[in-house]
């Protein structure tokens, strides 16, 4: 019995001293030159949020107006931060023909962009001269190569007729962000897309200025213009087109369906005032014979009123 008991006893203060280990205890007094051991708590993992999708170079959206928007490439965004790329094979080509120097992707509202697009500066003729483009033009390499052949092949040629060579391209307008001649409402412009160029004049050596819508230059020149750009380009718009290229010559390379091609320049010639002529007098023609005189009167018809009778002067007043 007493050994029953003593076991009870045992088990009870086990269990005792296993609930006061398990209970917490009063923080003890530090002393001096002692320190706790340290634990190592894993702090939680930051939670990672998905990363935005890079905004899109050139919105898919046309957002009008777009009157007058900047005709400066916009550098912000992904093509900022792109770094440097190869030269395309345009630009490899071109780097033969002109002056140019790349652009990042040129982004603009709307539709408005371009993927490799240079600034033209001047185009290299067979010769090794140069022909200055002002101010610089900025285009797609494209439409770039396509104005350096032509200033080459074309124009040059034909402007050493005039008496002295070429030396530079009067550039209007080149990329801007733009509808159709600055419409409200209308198409975009193949402006908006670098892809066009406006024209106004050639210059010479010699300091002459040609214009290519100039109605004293020799019209026979001007048409050979003419030929050569609607040839070279997809779209050539001049006097008579719209009203709006009358003093300047607008070229593209918009793509149509078929290959279909725009050319509407007329060729016109100087208007010619009449020339004022005055009236000649009528000259007397001639007789062939002589007018007869007319026959003498009579005596009587001759006769004075004194040698009249006095009765009939009576009677006729």
């Amino acid at each position: 019995m007493k050994a029953l008991v003593l076991v009870v006893m045992l088990l009870c203060g086990s269990r005792i001293a296993m609930a006061e280990d398990a209970a917490p205890r009063p923080a003890k007094a530090i002393k001096a030159g002692h320190s706790l051991p340290l634990r190592i708590v894993p702090l939680p993992q930051p939670r990672t949020l998905p990363r935005p999708a890079p905004p899109s170079a050139v919105p898919e959206q046309f957002s009008p107006p777009q009157e007058a928007y900047a005709s400066f490439p916009d550098r912000s965004g992904a093509a900022a931060t792109a770094g440097p790329s190869m030269p395309s094979a345009c630009q490899l080509r071109l780097a033969k023909l002109a002056a140019s120097k790349p652009l990042p992707v040129l982004v603009g509202a709307g539709e408005c962009g371009a993927m490799d697009a240079v600034i033209l500066d001047s185009v290299i003729l067979p010769d090794q001269a140069k022909v200055a483009v002002s101010p610089p033009a900025t285009l797609r390499c494209a439409m770039a190569e396509a104005v350096a052949i032509w200033l080459r092949e074309d124009v040059a040629p034909a402007v050493l007729k005039l008496g002295a060579p070429l030396r530079g391209l009067d550039n209007f307008d080149s990329y801007e962000c733009r509808t159709r001649n600055r419409l409200a409402g209308a198409t975009l412009s193949e402006h908006g897309r670098a892809n066009a160029l406006d024209v106004r004049a050639f210059k010479l050596a010699n300091g002459a200025v040609i214009g290519l819508t100039d109605v004293n230059v020799a019209k026979g020149w001007r048409e050979g213009m003419r030929a050569g750009a609607c040839g070279r380009f997809s779209t050539v718009l001049g006097p008579g087109s719209d009203g709006h290229h009358e003093e300047h010559i607008h070229v593209d390379l918009a793509e149509r369906r078929g290959g279909y091609k725009m050319c509407e320049w007329d060729v016109r010639e100087p208007v010619r005032q009449a020339e004022k002529t005055e009236p000649q007098a009528e000259k007397a023609t001639p007789l062939s014979e002589p007018v007869p005189l007319p026959r003498p009167r009579p005596v009587a018809a001759n006769a004075t009123d004194e040698m009249r009778p006095r009765s009939g002067r009576t009677r006729s007043q």
